[in-house]
């Protein structure tokens, strides 16, 4: 035990005896929730703390008592006591992020057996300061830790080079909701973004293809591992090897697998781990031809020889147990190496998540299939590819919705839990469910956080849990994407076209996949969908007055890893779907990616909703048709190569912040 006092041991201990376990409403925007919190009667009321501080996380503890402008004194009579322990009674899992937050009438005491778990504790505490106003604390024991190790985010600036300031500001917020690891994907076909003082031609603008002349200095490097650890983030730096390897074979003229190669390759990485203070080296192997069967031992031989643990992608290089240190799931086809943990990022690549559908699936799925982390299951990642260029930083961020994917993933990998990834479930909400109101619980919590900390930041999510719709077919319509059935004349409860009656179902959600982008792997509307097929969705929409909103409206999710070409103008898409309010046809925007041959160097314009200003419509007081529709054809088309039968449409404020206020969506409520 280390510089506590038994009656600092006990503070959070005798916290059970003061209440009843959550989730009491005061506590509603706690995020991600903690595995265990139990209210009290009352609240403490304070201006300022007397800090009682084991001395090894002082500087940490300050700092973010500085955050939180709260204010401390000796002189005062409320205390604040921050102690390491060796050891947290409850805990399950993962006791070094582990921690234990008592307030009580006498102050606030926090526990933890390392400073991480101080730091996650800090953010909890910081929470709870901005939840309750005017200097009062509710009286309450938390003990908390994470279900799995790892929980991360990726940066492919080996395609697109990101700024320091924003990746310093991705990580700053998100570690605030516990998210401890970036990985940083440095090197491409497209650029070698770090610096080499050896060999500076690697990062000369002649080498790169994209973004020229854009790289990392060393001192950047070193300045972005320290700004990570104070945060308590692991950078895992990744230099892609021997595939995705253009850039290096431009610079010297000679493959990785080759002898000269391997040797400059050493070189390269003898110099990226002395400049980089950290405990792994993510070194690739996938999607390659391996030529040379000698060189992923030899370099992963090499890599642990500087000090460095190594992480590998699965499916690459078919490792046995003991010849590396983790592997990442990428693919459907990766599984886990028994004995070899494992970071899952299987179905997690945010450049193929559409803005509503895909957060659903991601926050009820259990991450490796497992309601917790093990030996075998350390985490996951989410992923973030820059195949096409991206016109500026904060269109990364926006269309590919990271920020509300990470609370998302930030909640489930800190809880675990979560139902079967491939059950009944997947994108499609289903009312009167577990997961559906475990999800609607963190929608509203969610929210909360984006009006209170993301000012400023591209966050692209509005309510949805209140969005229904009836949705009718399929209708089977032979290849012609313009023909018309019966629910364009007149919308009723049951259909009969050719004798068979056509079933109405009801849906949920302001996205919705009738078949998702992965085809049958993620369960969506329909489960066997079909091609050559036409559906109607609908709703009614109550608007207290008669006012001009925004709607957000698609019916294509272009995944920014593709050289999809825009829809002809006048078009929504290249399957005819259609739109009508109040009987009135609204019409697509006018397209800026005028471009007709496929190129992944031209960015999206405004194809995606969230890429362009809301499109302006009217709503009349009182009950609003709302009419989509919605045919496929075939699920491949040259201009498309991820063609997606799906809608998303939501109304929201004509600068597309946040849903209108007071619109009730009813499906079977009629003028």
């Amino acid at each position: 035990m280390r510089n506590i006092t038994l009656r600092q041991l006990l503070l959070c201990a005798s916290m059970v005896l003061l209440g009843t376990t959550i989730k009491l409403q005061a506590q509603k925007q706690l995020l991600p929730q903690p595995q265990t919190l139990q209210m009290g009667n009352g609240m403490l009321v304070y201006n300022q703390f007397s800090l009682n501080c084991d001395a090894k996380v002082s500087k940490l503890v300050q700092d973010q008592l500085k955050q939180l402008k709260i204010h401390t004194a000796k002189e005062s009579k409320t205390q604040l006591s921050v102690a390491l322990v060796d050891k947290l009674d409850g805990v399950r899992n993962n006791m070094d992020e582990a921690y234990a937050l008592s307030i009580t009438p006498t102050g606030i005491a926090l526990l933890a057996t390392t400073p991480q778990g101080i730091y996650w504790g800090m953010q909890t505490l910081g929470q709870l300061v901005q939840e309750n106003k005017q200097g009062k604390l509710p009286y309450l024991s938390i003990t908390d830790w994470p279900a799995f190790r790892v929980r991360g985010f990726m940066q492919d600036v080996g395609r697109s080079y990101i700024s320091m300031d924003e990746l310093k500001r991705e990580i700053a917020i998100l570690s605030k909701y516990k998210v401890n690891v970036f990985h940083w994907h440095l090197t491409e076909n497209q650029a070698w973004r770090l610096e080499s003082k050896k060999y500076p031609q690697l990062t000369s603008s002649e080498n790169m293809t994209r973004m020229q002349g854009k790289y990392y200095s060393h001192a950047e490097a070193r300045e972005l591992v320290e700004f990570c650890k104070a945060h308590n983030v692991t950078l895992i730096p990744e230099l892609d090897m021997p595939g995705h390897s253009a850039a290096f074979k431009r610079a010297f003229n000679c493959d990785m697998q080759s002898e000269e190669g391997m040797a400059i390759l050493k070189d390269l990485i003898a110099e990226a781990c002395e400049v980089l203070d950290v405990p792994y080296l993510h070194i690739g192997t996938d999607e390659v031809e391996f030529t040379n069967p000698g060189f992923v031992p030899e370099m992963v031989d090499f890599v642990r020889a500087q000090g460095k643990k190594v992480i590998s992608w699965n499916p690459g290089w078919n490792y046995k147990q003991g010849e590396v240190d983790m592997t990442q799931l990428w693919s459907y086809r990766g599984k886990a190496t028994p004995g070899i943990p494992a970071i899952d990022s299987k179905f997690h690549y945010l450049n193929h998540f559409d803005t509503f559908a895909d957060i659903y699936a991601l926050y009820t799925s259990r991450i490796g299939n497992v309601a917790e982390g093990s030996e075998q299951y350390a985490g996951t990642i989410l992923a973030l590819w820059h195949d096409r260029y991206i016109a500026n930083e904060r269109n990364i961020i926006l269309e590919n919705y990271l920020y509300p994917n990470m609370l998302a993933i930030a909640e489930r990998a800190w809880q675990g839990g979560g139902w079967q990834y491939f059950d009944d479930f997947g994108t499609t909400m289903q009312p009167n469910t577990e997961p559906y109101h475990a999800f609607k619980d963190f929608e509203s919590r969610m929210l909360w956080h984006k009006a209170n900390n993301f000012d400023g930041y591209p966050f692209a999510y509005v309510k949805q849990t209140n969005v229904d719709w009836n949705i009718v077919g399929p209708y089977p319509n032979e290849g012609n994407l313009t023909k018309t059935f019966e629910p364009e004349q007149v919308l009723k409860d049951t259909y009969v076209y050719e004798g068979n009656e056509v079933p109405v179902a009801s849906a949920n959600g302001a996205g919705i996949y009738l078949r998702h982008v992965w085809g049958t792997f993620v369960p969506g509307f329909y489960k066997e969908p079909k091609e050559n097929s036409t559906a109607y969705a609908w709703t009614y929409v109550y608007s207290p007055k008669k006012q001009k909103v925004g709607l957000w409206f698609e019916t294509q999710n272009y995944s920014r890893s593709e050289m999809d070409l825009a829809p002809d103008q006048g078009k929504w898409d290249y399957k005819e779907s259609k739109i009508w309010i109040n009987d009135s046809e609204i019409q697509s925007p006018v397209w800026t990616s005028v471009h007709r041959e496929k190129s992944n160097e031209i960015p999206l314009g405004n194809e995606n909703m969230v890429g362009r200003d809301p499109i302006e419509v009217q709503l009349n007081k009182g009950w609003n048709k709302v009419l989509i529709k919605l045919p496929i054809g075939k699920f491949s088309v040259p201009q498309v190569r991820l063609t997606k039968w799906m809608f998303s449409a939501v109304f929201v404020t004509p600068d597309g912040q946040q849903a209108v206020d007071g619109l009730i969506y009813a499906p079977n409520k009629k003028k």
